[in-house]
Protein backbone atom coordinates (compact mmCIF):
# COMPACT_ATOMS: atom_id res chain seq x y z
CA UNK A 1 0.00 0.00 0.00
CA UNK A 2 1.55 3.37 -0.97
CA UNK A 3 2.42 5.77 1.82
CA UNK A 4 0.06 8.73 2.23
CA UNK A 5 3.08 10.74 3.41
CA UNK A 6 5.19 10.27 0.27
CA UNK A 7 3.49 12.98 -1.85
CA UNK A 8 4.36 15.53 0.84
CA UNK A 9 8.07 14.73 0.88
CA UNK A 10 10.63 16.89 -0.92
CA UNK A 11 13.65 14.61 -1.19
CA UNK A 12 15.90 15.54 -4.08
CA UNK A 13 14.51 19.06 -4.40
CA UNK A 14 16.19 22.41 -3.92
CA UNK A 15 14.38 25.36 -2.37
CA UNK A 16 15.18 29.05 -2.04
CA UNK A 17 13.49 30.89 0.84
CA UNK A 18 13.87 34.67 0.89
CA UNK A 19 13.55 36.17 4.34
CA UNK A 20 14.41 32.62 5.28
CA UNK A 21 15.76 33.47 8.72
CA UNK A 22 12.84 35.69 9.76
CA UNK A 23 9.86 34.77 11.90
CA UNK A 24 7.75 32.90 9.34
CA UNK A 25 10.66 32.36 6.95
CA UNK A 26 12.71 30.43 9.50
CA UNK A 27 9.79 28.09 10.21
CA UNK A 28 9.36 27.55 6.46
CA UNK A 29 13.08 26.86 5.98
CA UNK A 30 13.11 24.29 8.78
CA UNK A 31 9.91 22.65 7.57
CA UNK A 32 11.07 22.29 3.97
CA UNK A 33 14.37 20.84 5.19
CA UNK A 34 12.48 18.40 7.44
CA UNK A 35 10.54 17.25 4.37
CA UNK A 36 13.82 16.46 2.66
CA UNK A 37 14.59 19.57 0.59
CA UNK A 38 17.96 21.29 0.38
CA UNK A 39 17.35 24.90 1.35
CA UNK A 40 19.10 28.16 0.49
CA UNK A 41 18.21 30.54 3.32
CA UNK A 42 18.37 34.10 1.99
CA UNK A 43 18.85 36.93 4.46
CA UNK A 44 19.82 40.60 4.51
CA UNK A 45 21.70 42.41 7.28
CA UNK A 46 22.82 40.54 10.38
CA UNK A 47 24.07 37.09 9.30
CA UNK A 48 23.89 35.55 12.78
CA UNK A 49 20.24 34.34 12.72
CA UNK A 50 20.65 32.77 9.28
CA UNK A 51 23.89 31.06 10.21
CA UNK A 52 22.42 29.76 13.45
CA UNK A 53 19.36 28.45 11.60
CA UNK A 54 21.46 26.74 8.94
CA UNK A 55 23.74 25.22 11.57
CA UNK A 56 20.71 23.77 13.36
CA UNK A 57 19.30 22.30 10.14
CA UNK A 58 22.62 20.80 9.15
CA UNK A 59 23.33 19.35 12.59
CA UNK A 60 20.84 16.58 11.94
CA UNK A 61 22.24 15.75 8.49
CA UNK A 62 24.61 12.79 8.48
CA UNK A 63 25.43 12.93 4.76
CA UNK A 64 27.52 16.09 4.99
CA UNK A 65 27.76 16.89 1.26
CA UNK A 66 25.95 18.76 -0.05
CA UNK A 67 24.71 20.36 3.17
CA UNK A 68 21.03 20.35 3.99
CA UNK A 69 21.01 24.17 4.07
CA UNK A 70 23.17 27.17 3.22
CA UNK A 71 22.87 30.86 4.13
CA UNK A 72 23.10 33.43 1.33
CA UNK A 73 23.02 37.19 1.80
CA UNK A 74 20.73 38.77 -0.78
CA UNK A 75 18.81 42.04 -0.95
CA UNK A 76 15.80 40.98 -3.01
CA UNK A 77 15.25 44.54 -4.28
CA UNK A 78 18.55 44.27 -6.21
CA UNK A 79 18.35 42.22 -9.42
CA UNK A 80 22.05 41.31 -9.38
CA UNK A 81 21.78 39.95 -5.84
CA UNK A 82 18.70 37.92 -6.76
CA UNK A 83 20.59 36.36 -9.66
CA UNK A 84 23.53 35.65 -7.35
CA UNK A 85 21.17 33.98 -4.87
CA UNK A 86 19.87 31.59 -7.52
CA UNK A 87 23.44 30.97 -8.71
CA UNK A 88 24.57 30.14 -5.16
CA UNK A 89 21.71 27.69 -4.63
CA UNK A 90 22.35 25.98 -7.97
CA UNK A 91 26.08 25.72 -7.32
CA UNK A 92 25.68 24.37 -3.79
CA UNK A 93 23.00 21.81 -4.57
CA UNK A 94 23.79 20.41 -7.99
CA UNK A 95 22.33 22.75 -10.58
CA UNK A 96 18.54 22.48 -10.47
CA UNK A 97 16.19 24.69 -8.46
CA UNK A 98 12.71 23.38 -7.80
CA UNK A 99 11.06 25.65 -5.23
CA UNK A 100 10.96 29.39 -4.54
CA UNK A 101 9.36 30.82 -1.41
CA UNK A 102 9.36 34.62 -1.05
CA UNK A 103 8.98 35.42 2.65
CA UNK A 104 11.11 38.60 2.73
CA UNK A 105 9.07 41.66 3.71
CA UNK A 106 9.33 45.20 5.06
CA UNK A 107 6.71 46.99 7.18
CA UNK A 108 6.68 50.52 8.59
CA UNK A 109 6.28 49.83 12.30
CA UNK A 110 4.92 53.29 13.00
CA UNK A 111 1.75 52.29 11.10
CA UNK A 112 1.15 55.79 9.67
CA UNK A 113 -2.13 56.74 8.00
CA UNK A 114 -1.75 57.30 4.26
CA UNK A 115 -1.78 61.08 4.71
CA UNK A 116 1.32 60.85 6.92
CA UNK A 117 3.20 58.04 5.14
CA UNK A 118 6.67 59.22 4.12
CA UNK A 119 7.74 58.56 0.55
CA UNK A 120 10.79 56.77 1.92
CA UNK A 121 8.53 54.35 3.81
CA UNK A 122 6.49 53.67 0.69
CA UNK A 123 9.66 53.09 -1.32
CA UNK A 124 11.07 50.68 1.27
CA UNK A 125 7.90 48.57 1.40
CA UNK A 126 7.37 48.48 -2.34
CA UNK A 127 11.09 47.88 -2.89
CA UNK A 128 11.19 44.74 -0.75
CA UNK A 129 7.62 43.49 -0.99
CA UNK A 130 6.58 44.25 -4.56
CA UNK A 131 9.80 44.80 -6.51
CA UNK A 132 11.62 42.13 -4.51
CA UNK A 133 8.92 39.59 -5.28
CA UNK A 134 8.86 40.67 -8.94
CA UNK A 135 12.62 40.14 -9.30
CA UNK A 136 12.45 36.74 -7.61
CA UNK A 137 9.48 35.67 -9.73
CA UNK A 138 11.22 36.77 -12.90
CA UNK A 139 14.33 34.80 -12.00
CA UNK A 140 12.28 31.78 -10.98
CA UNK A 141 10.30 31.82 -14.22
CA UNK A 142 13.57 31.40 -16.08
CA UNK A 143 15.46 29.17 -13.64
CA UNK A 144 13.08 26.77 -11.89
CA UNK A 145 13.14 23.28 -13.34
CA UNK A 146 10.47 22.36 -15.86
CA UNK A 147 11.26 18.67 -15.56
CA UNK A 148 8.59 16.40 -14.18
CA UNK A 149 6.12 19.04 -12.97
CA UNK A 150 8.04 19.59 -9.74
CA UNK A 151 8.49 23.37 -10.00
CA UNK A 152 6.77 25.31 -7.24
CA UNK A 153 6.51 29.01 -6.42
CA UNK A 154 4.97 30.25 -3.16
CA UNK A 155 4.80 33.98 -2.49
CA UNK A 156 3.62 35.77 0.63
CA UNK A 157 0.87 38.33 0.85
CA UNK A 158 -1.10 39.28 3.97
CA UNK A 159 -4.66 38.91 5.16
CA UNK A 160 -4.34 42.65 5.76
CA UNK A 161 -4.94 43.15 2.03
CA UNK A 162 -8.60 42.41 2.62
CA UNK A 163 -9.00 43.86 6.10
CA UNK A 164 -8.45 47.51 5.10
CA UNK A 165 -6.96 48.17 8.51
CA UNK A 166 -5.88 51.83 8.99
CA UNK A 167 -2.11 52.32 9.00
CA UNK A 168 -1.43 49.56 6.48
CA UNK A 169 -2.19 51.34 3.19
CA UNK A 170 1.24 51.14 1.54
CA UNK A 171 2.05 47.74 3.03
CA UNK A 172 -1.27 46.21 1.97
CA UNK A 173 -0.94 47.75 -1.49
CA UNK A 174 2.52 46.22 -1.90
CA UNK A 175 1.12 42.84 -0.92
CA UNK A 176 -1.85 43.21 -3.28
CA UNK A 177 0.72 43.62 -6.04
CA UNK A 178 2.27 40.31 -4.98
CA UNK A 179 -1.08 38.56 -5.33
CA UNK A 180 -1.70 39.90 -8.83
CA UNK A 181 1.81 39.14 -10.10
CA UNK A 182 1.72 35.60 -8.76
CA UNK A 183 -1.66 34.74 -10.25
CA UNK A 184 -0.71 36.14 -13.65
CA UNK A 185 2.62 34.31 -13.61
CA UNK A 186 0.80 31.05 -12.90
CA UNK A 187 -1.09 31.51 -16.14
CA UNK A 188 1.99 32.59 -18.07
CA UNK A 189 3.72 29.37 -17.00
CA UNK A 190 1.06 27.25 -18.70
CA UNK A 191 2.52 23.99 -19.93
CA UNK A 192 5.64 24.06 -17.75
CA UNK A 193 4.26 22.11 -14.80
CA UNK A 194 5.27 24.97 -12.46
CA UNK A 195 2.61 26.12 -10.01
CA UNK A 196 2.50 29.56 -8.39
CA UNK A 197 0.39 30.32 -5.33
CA UNK A 198 0.14 32.93 -2.59
CA UNK A 199 -0.04 32.36 1.15
CA UNK A 200 -1.65 35.23 3.04
CA UNK A 201 -1.14 34.85 6.79
CA UNK A 202 -3.20 36.67 9.34
CA UNK A 203 -1.74 38.15 12.51
CA UNK A 204 1.19 35.92 13.43
CA UNK A 205 3.17 36.07 16.66
CA UNK A 206 6.54 37.13 15.27
CA UNK A 207 8.85 40.03 16.18
CA UNK A 208 7.52 41.80 13.07
CA UNK A 209 3.98 41.64 14.46
CA UNK A 210 4.87 42.95 17.92
CA UNK A 211 7.18 45.73 16.70
CA UNK A 212 5.50 49.09 17.22
CA UNK A 213 2.44 47.70 19.03
CA UNK A 214 1.55 48.25 22.67
CA UNK A 215 0.39 45.34 24.79
CA UNK A 216 -3.14 46.71 24.52
CA UNK A 217 -2.98 46.83 20.72
CA UNK A 218 -1.63 43.29 20.52
CA UNK A 219 -4.40 42.14 22.86
CA UNK A 220 -7.04 43.64 20.53
CA UNK A 221 -5.76 41.53 17.65
CA UNK A 222 -5.97 38.42 19.81
CA UNK A 223 -9.49 39.32 20.93
CA UNK A 224 -10.59 39.58 17.29
CA UNK A 225 -9.30 36.09 16.46
CA UNK A 226 -12.03 33.40 16.22
CA UNK A 227 -9.58 30.80 17.57
CA UNK A 228 -8.63 33.02 20.50
CA UNK A 229 -4.93 33.37 19.70
CA UNK A 230 -2.45 34.69 17.20
CA UNK A 231 -1.13 32.41 14.52
CA UNK A 232 2.39 31.09 14.92
CA UNK A 233 5.03 30.57 12.21
CA UNK A 234 4.59 26.82 12.70
CA UNK A 235 0.94 27.24 11.65
CA UNK A 236 2.02 28.72 8.32
CA UNK A 237 4.96 26.50 7.36
CA UNK A 238 2.98 23.26 6.76
CA UNK A 239 0.79 25.04 4.20
CA UNK A 240 3.90 26.15 2.34
CA UNK A 241 5.25 22.61 2.50
CA UNK A 242 2.01 21.27 1.05
CA UNK A 243 2.04 23.76 -1.83
CA UNK A 244 5.69 22.93 -2.54
CA UNK A 245 5.02 19.19 -2.70
CA UNK A 246 3.47 16.79 -5.18
CA UNK A 247 0.39 16.71 -2.94
CA UNK A 248 -0.21 20.38 -3.75
CA UNK A 249 0.38 20.02 -7.47
CA UNK A 250 -3.23 20.66 -8.46
CA UNK A 251 -3.41 23.94 -6.53
CA UNK A 252 -2.41 26.82 -8.79
CA UNK A 253 -2.96 30.59 -9.09
CA UNK A 254 -4.62 30.74 -5.67
CA UNK A 255 -4.42 33.11 -2.71
CA UNK A 256 -4.83 31.06 0.45
CA UNK A 257 -5.73 33.00 3.60
CA UNK A 258 -4.03 31.19 6.45
CA UNK A 259 -5.43 33.28 9.28
CA UNK A 260 -7.50 31.18 11.66
CA UNK A 261 -10.67 32.83 10.38
CA UNK A 262 -9.61 36.40 11.12
CA UNK A 263 -10.69 38.93 8.51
Amino acid sequence: MPSVVAPLMLHGRVAIVTGGAGGIGSAVSKHLAALGARVAVAYVGDPAPAKQLVSGINSGDTTGSPPRAIAVEADVSDASQVRALFDAAAEAFGGEIHILVTAAAVLDFSYPPLADTPESSYDAMFGANAKGTFLCLREAANRITRDGGRGRIVTFSSSGVGSLRPGYSAYAASKAAVEVMTKILARELRGTGITANVVAPGSTGTPMFYNGKSEEEAARYIAEAPLGRLGMPEDIAPLVGFLASDAGGWVNAQVIRCNGGTI
